[in-house]
């Protein structure tokens, strides 16, 4: 017999409804849900001693996450998928019809998103817990869907058109007081009170003694991102939405910075735009409709299933221990040293210290103490201004770092971190020390490229030695690379996976190599940019061809966000590593000479400088005067561009995965996208391999190896997929 996802309790006239989806952690919208809870409602309408009623969650941490992605997965058509969103529609319906004779109040503590917030929006009134688990929004376009319950229709009419906008559009998800703030909710409360207080607040309904009244957020108290930049008149026109101008003009001005935004890579976005437009031009009823419509291509177009996969991909990883022994688990880390305190190693501080765990800051000097120590203040300051935190937190998170000079107050680190030089010789030196200070902690090493065996050559306990490769800046890039050593055990490489998530960062695991994984790929792509360069196309053009691909930034400007002294210094270890095919093209050392190391020294192949208090870039053309061709450039053609690079990277994953530098195809993608900006609409190298088949891009491949020489030369796995019809992923049934 199968045991009904809610429960009912009556008292006093307010029946609770408990949602406690059977043997899952969170609850999310199933198959089952619809006509279960509508008969819930049905039976509570019928009920003349309930007069008013409370929905919450039976789970301790969590109310509605959404959807359950799996079902939308299934759907195989548009119609099918669009009949998902009817179907959540009409139990919305019902819930807001019975609303209007019985008020229902939805008491939220910790996520209430997608699905979860629209069920919300169809209740009376809101109230949630002002515990820092407690988020809303409507978050689908993340996965390349809009919200198909209601959400673009019920949300623009609780808190305005432009607001609703600003979090339908960008899958905004936030915290209770902001929800309050932007009338998403109507009251924040203690979690200790929250069901007492919303059991009363539904009798006051009842009994008239509670007059809901709600006042649209001004526009003038802080204007959605999308709207940021416009003229005043424009913003005086937008701010009367209510009339047909005003409306248009908004929607004119949303679009046009969408697709600013989009490039037109991401549909979703725009078809929620247009789910909102027609449910404001033309009424609640055919907003619906085009909502269901627009959800129902979304569900089954390209886009959305690499979006999707990535988030099927990202969840496999929360669960995976980093090793294939199933009996091994991390041990639990409380306390790290932190040997570094520039801007990567005071970052990875600031992220443990943000996420509960005690640091002890090493730095050589006061000084360079003094920085990063700064620098985390800084980091929790901002936090602060942007409402983010509160003062209290940030003195917590602050008290958690300590700092030093020399090496005590490492004896109980259970993990050490170094971010010093990148240089061998300081590195293996580093880890002598610390087996001295700390014998029992296991030594993790920041480095980009320098193989953790050749680090760990020396060590007394060289199963304790691991890379842990972080992203910068560490607080905003959300992957942790990990790099296992031949030596380095398993119980490590569990312990620090384990420490890497409670650091809030997705996880792979590679094995050792020069480079490792996203280092090795992301060399041969910004190398085929300096051939580029070298053959005479310009910086902006080269750049351009890449951002249209979906990179975030073009590999040149990219090249002077890393610096290019550090790029050309890795570019030699790559070509020492792995011989001629990595090459690099002769004249870039000249602009190391010139002083040209990048955005740090305001010069590289752009300029930079500060135009209003606005930060300006623009391409150095005197750059020119050091390259091949001088300052004459040849025009580029941005497809074969964006190929060269873009076969570049996915050519040296598959070397990556067929020399098992990757544990799999899967580890791969993530990588990419989280790490070195891949775009996620188009999977990762290998979902894209796949969109193109192995055939094809060893064909591809082979054309330019007769006309570029040997860097192009398919790696051996691509050739025998090619030859065999093979996928890096499993062919969907269809």
């Amino acid at each position: 017999m199968a045991v009904s996802t809610f429960r009912t309790e009556t008292e006093q006239g307010v029946a609770t409804i408990f949602i406690d989806v059977p043997g899952e952690p969170v609850n999310t919208l199933r198959d089952d849900f619809q006509s279960e809870f509508q008969a819930v409602l049905a039976t509570l309408a019928d009920d003349a001693s309930v007069r008013a009623i409370v929905i919450a969650s039976g789970k301790p941490e969590g109310f509605i996450a959404g959807a359950d992605v799996q079902m939308l997965s299934r759907a195989r058509s548009a119609a099918e998928a669009a009949e998902l969103s009817r179907g959540g529609q009409q139990a919305m319906d019902k819930l807001e019809a019975l609303a209007r004779k019985k008020p229902i109040v939805a008491a939220v503590h910790g996520p209430a998103l997608g699905g979860g917030y629209e069920l919300t929006l169809a209740c009376t009134y809101r109230i949630c817990s002002d515990d820092k688990k407690t988020q809303l929004g409507l978050p689908e376009v993340q996965l390349g869907l809009l919200p198909g319950a209601g959400g673009t229709q019920r949300l623009p009419r609780l808190i305005g058109i432009a607001q609703a906008l600003d979090i339908i559009l960008a899958g905004k998800t936030v915290k209770a007081p902001k929800a309050k703030k932007l009338g998403m909710v109507d009251e924040v409360v203690p979690r200790s009170i929250l069901l007492e207080v919303a059991k009363t607040r539904a009798r006051e309904l009842a009994d008239g003694k509670l007059k809901i009244s709600r006042k649209r957020l001004d526009l003038s108290g802080g204007l959605p991102k999308l709207l940021k930049g416009l003229t005043p008149e424009v913003l005086q026109t937008i701010a009367l939405e209510d009339n047909p101008l005003g409306r248009k003009v908004l929607f004119q001005q949303a679009k046009k910075a969408l697709l600013k935004q989009t490039k037109g890579n991401y549909p979703a976005p725009e078809k929620a735009l247009e789910a909102v437009r027609i449910g404001a031009e033309q009424g609640l009823e055919a907003g619906l409709k085009a909502e269901a419509t627009l959800f129902g291509e979304l569900v089954v177009s390209d886009v959305s299933k690499r979006l999707v996969e990535i988030f099927f991909a990202t969840t496999a990883l929360k669960k995976d221990t980093g090793v294939d022994e199933p009996n091994i688990q991390g041990a639990k880390v409380e306390k790290i040293g932190m040997l570094g305190a520039g801007l990567m190693g005071a970052g990875i501080a600031y992220i443990a210290a943000d996420n509960g765990i005690f640091v002890r800051l090493k730095d050589k000097d006061d000084a360079g103490l003094a920085r990063g120590l700064t620098q985390i203040r800084g980091i929790l300051d901002e936090g602060v201004k942007r409402k983010r935190i509160t003062r209290r937190d940030r003195d917590e998170k602050l008290a958690r770092v300590t700092g030093a000079t020399d090496f005590s107050g490492l004896t109980h680190a259970e993990v050490v971190v170094e971010a010093v030089f990148e240089d061998l010789a300081l590195k293996q030196k580093t880890v002598a020390e610390i087996e001295k200070s700390a014998p029992r902690a296991i030594f993790a090493s920041n480095t980009s490229s320098i193989p953790i065996g050749k680090i760990a050559e020396g060590a007394a306990h060289p199963e304790n030695v691991i890379g842990m490769h972080f992203f910068s800046p560490v607080n905003k890039m959300p992957l942790l690379e990990v790099i296992r050593a031949p030596k380095t055990s398993s119980q490590t490489v569990a312990t620090v996976v384990a420490l890497g998530k409670k650091m809030g960062k997705t996880v792979i695991v590679v094995n050792d190599g020069v480079g490792f994984y996203t280092s090795r790929i992301l060399a041969p792509y910004l190398n085929e940019a300096s051939f580029l360069l070298a053959e005479g196309g310009a910086i902006d053009e080269i750049d351009r061809a890449l951002t249209g691909f979906g990179f975030p930034v073009g590999p040149l400007q990219l090249l002077d966000e890393v610096g290019i002294d550090v790029g050309t210094k890795v570019a030699h270890i790559m070509h020492a590593a792995f011989g001629d095919r990595l090459l690099a093209p002769s004249g870039i050392d000249k602009l190391i000479a010139d002083g040209r190391l990048g955005r740090k020294a305001k010069k590289g192949f752009y300029s930079y400088g500060e135009e209003k208090g606005k930060s300006r870039k623009s391409v150095d053309e005197t750059v020119y005067d050091l390259l091949p061709g001088g300052r004459t450039r040849t025009p580029v053609s941005a497809g074969e561009a964006a190929e060269r690079c873009v076969l570049q990277m996915v050519n040296e994953a598959a070397l990556c995965l067929g020399e098992k530098v990757l544990r799999s195809a899967r580890d791969g993608d993530i990588g990419a996208v989280f790490g070195l900006g891949w775009p996620p609409f188009r999977g990762g190298p290998f979902r894209y391999a796949d969109s193109l088949g192995a055939k094809t891009i060893v064909e591809r491949l082979r054309r330019y190896e007769e006309k570029l020489g040997l860097r192009f030369k398919p790696a051996p796995l691509l050739v025998e997929m090619a030859a065999s019809g093979a996928t890096f992923f499993p062919v969907a049934m269809v």
